[in-house]
This record gives C-alpha cells, sequence and structure tokens, in this order.
C-alpha cells in the first residue's frame, strides 16, 4: 500500500513537470508570434512586435470604429484620419471583416471616414448598416458624417437599421466653420444639421453631435443649441494630434494652431456643465481607447502619437489582429465607452 502511494505522488509530481513545461512552450511560441515583424503585403506596412505578456490576453472587439474611406468633401484644419488614399474595400470584402469582427464579439460598430456618404451617394454605408442589423443582429449600428450629403430619400432606404447617427458641429456660428475647415461651397453647415435632426426624430434615429474644441471655438457658448437640437449625446472632444496625419512632413494637414491646453478644454466643460448629454473626451482619455479600422480593415495603434497599422483582419483575424491595436480596455469602460447604445433600449421619445 506504501509503494502504491510513493508511486501516485511520484506520477502527480511528473504530470506537474510536464503541465509547467508546456506552459512555458506556449508562451515562448506566442512570444515568437507576436515578436515577428509582418509587412502588410501590398501596403508596405510594417507591424511593430508587442511584448507576449500583452499578446496573451486578448481584448474583445466589443466596439470598433470602422473608417471605410479617407475621402472627404471638407477640409477641417485638425483632421487626423486624412485622405492618404482613395482605397475602399469591396462591399463583400467588407462584410466579411464585420462576420469576422461579429463572431469575436462585437456588440457595436461605427462607420466613419472620411465622408461615410461620399461612397456611391451613401448607398455604400447603407448597405453595410442593413447587413449589420439585419443579417449580423449587431445590437448597436452608428454613423458618424458631418452631414452635408444626407438626403431624405436615405433615411426612407436605411434609416430602420440605424441606431444612432452622429453629426459634427464644432461650432454654431458659420464663420467660425469656415476658419475651421467644416463647409462646402456656400452650403449651411447649421442649416444642415438641424435638417438632419429633424429627419432622425421623423425616421426614429437616435441623434448625436460631436464637436472638436479648439483654438477658434473654445470660447464659444453652445448651451443654447445644443439644448434646442437636444441630442442622446453631446461628445465634446479635445483637439487631438496625431503624427502623420495631422502634424509632421508628411500629414495632410497642420493642427497646431488649433491645439488647446487641458486647462482651456477645462474651461470649457466647465461652461457647458449644465448640459447633462455632455460626454467630455480629453486627449488621454481619447488617445488608445478607440477600436480603429482603417480603409484596409487594419487596427490602427496610437500610443506612439501615431497611426501604426496590424495587417488586415481578413488576412490574419480578428484575435491576431487586435494584439496590435494598443487598445486600452479600461480606459474603454472609464470614459463610458459601454451606455445604452441601441435605439430599441433608449425609450425616446420621437
Amino acid at each position: 500500500m506504501m509503494m502504491l502511494s510513493t508511486q501516485i505522488v511520484y506520477v502527480k509530481m511528473m504530470l506537474q513537470v510536464c503541465f509547467s513545461n508546456l506552459h512555458s512552450i506556449v508562451l515562448s511560441t506566442l512570444e515568437l508570434v507576436f515578436s515577428w515583424v509582418g509587412v502588410n503585403a501590398g501596403h508596405g506596412r510594417v507591424c511593430v512586435a508587442h511584448k507576449a505578456a500583452e499578446a496573451v490576453k486578448t481584448p474583445t472587439p466589443t466596439s470598433v470604429n470602422y473608417h471605410f474611406t479617407r475621402q472627404c468633401n471638407y477640409k477641417c484644419g485638425f483632421c487626423f484620419h486624412t485622405a492618404k488614399t482613395s482605397f475602399v474595400l469591396p462591399v463583400e470584402e467588407a462584410k466579411r471583416g464585420l462576420r469576422l469582427l461579429k463572431e469575436s464579439g462585437m456588440e457595436k460598430i461605427n462607420f466613419s471616414g472620411g465622408e461615410p456618404f461620399l461612397q456611391e451617394r451613401g448607398d455604400f454605408v447603407g448597405k453595410l448598416v442593413q447587413f449589420c442589423k439585419e443579417d449580423l443582429q449587431i445590437p448597436s449600428v452608428s454613423i458618424v458624417s458631418n452631414g452635408s450629403l444626407i438626403r431624405d430619400s436615405w433615411f426612407r432606404k436605411y434609416g430602420e437599421y440605424l441606431d444612432i447617427l452622429a453629426i459634427s458641429c464644432d461650432s454654431f456660428d458659420e464663420d467660425t466653420n469656415k476658419l475651421i475647415g467644416r463647409t462646402q461651397g456656400r452650403k449651411s453647415h447649421v442649416d444642415n444639421l438641424y435638417k438632419v435632426r429633424s429627419w432622425c426624430k421623423e425616421y426614429k434615429v437616435a441623434f448625436k453631435i460631436n464637436s472638436v474644441i479648439n483654438t477658434f471655438n473654445l470660447e464659444e457658448d453652445m448651451r443654447e443649441q445644443i439644448l434646442e437640437l437636444s441630442p442622446v449625446r453631446w461628445k465634446v472632444f479635445q483637439c487631438l494630434v496625431i503624427e502623420g496625419e495631422n502634424a509632421g512632413d508628411d500629414a495632410l494637414r497642420e493642427a497646431e494652431g488649433f491645439v488647446i491646453s487641458d486647462q482651456q478644454f477645462q474651461d470649457f466643460l466647465d461652461r457647458h456643465r449644465d448640459i447633462t448629454c455632455l460626454v467630455p473626451e480629453s486627449n488621454e482619455k481619447m488617445r488608445d481607447s478607440y477600436l480603429i479600422l482603417d480603409e484596409y480593415m487594419r487596427f490602427l495603434d496610437c500610443r506612439e502619437g501615431r497611426k501604426d497599422p496590424s495587417n488586415s483582419i481578413l488576412d490574419i483575424g480578428v484575435e491576431n489582429a487586435i494584439q496590435f491595436s494598443g487598445f486600452d480596455e479600461k480606459m474603454f469602460l472609464k470614459r463610458g465607452g459601454k451606455y445604452v447604445w441601441s435605439k430599441a433600449d433608449m425609450r425616446l421619445e420621437w
């Protein structure tokens, strides 16, 4: 009996050693895999290695921002996703990527640009919105637009599939909008904003406003207009500089003249503190707390103040690509990235 007990203890010890060695081998393998410098074929962009410990923990792509186009009809001076290419994925390839994201845990998809309504006069983004809501059953589908190209006919065709439409508006003064570059020709950006607001109410789409606070609008008082428009959320951003996009030798924009201090941003927030729908986002909160996909469906890592792309999720899958996203999941939750984002749950009075 004593012999049998000794043998059992010996077997247990051997199993522990085996499992310990196996664990070490797995970690070493992961370190090798994620230390490999992968070149994104055809685009000449490099994926830089991350630490193995980070690679082991895979973030869930709960909320994803897909910038499927870089083209825009506006020329905002602080834009940090500029028209470096005119590439847009074929719609079926985009759908394939969206399905991969859903299978990996995506609950919210936001389509952005560039200007999303430029491609196929809005039909491209409309098809993706319908696919995400109807086929993939994604709880929240949203779009960020400047509002200048949206038509009533788009809402009639695709409005039922859209949860939230966010319109970018940095000022309610047309001269200020011109200084910023948020304008085209003689069109009134503010008039378009109010028009789109009325369509959102008519077609039961939750209405949101995004504003970038910068040197040209930091003294503005927007309380009256925001209360009148009554968005479900008013996202207020501090102007952010990204190397290669709106700063540096290769940049298409020069945002240095738009940058404000943390105190100036806080002063603007203090002036509007009574607006209950206001959601502030400083540079610190914004930089690493978004999962951003570019036009090739590559995650963009902004931790070094620039956009370093992963390989495309279409080539290596979501789980592998997201390791190179630089995504700060804790900051995402801290800034209120998870909220009631399906219009079915908002109980809005249309």
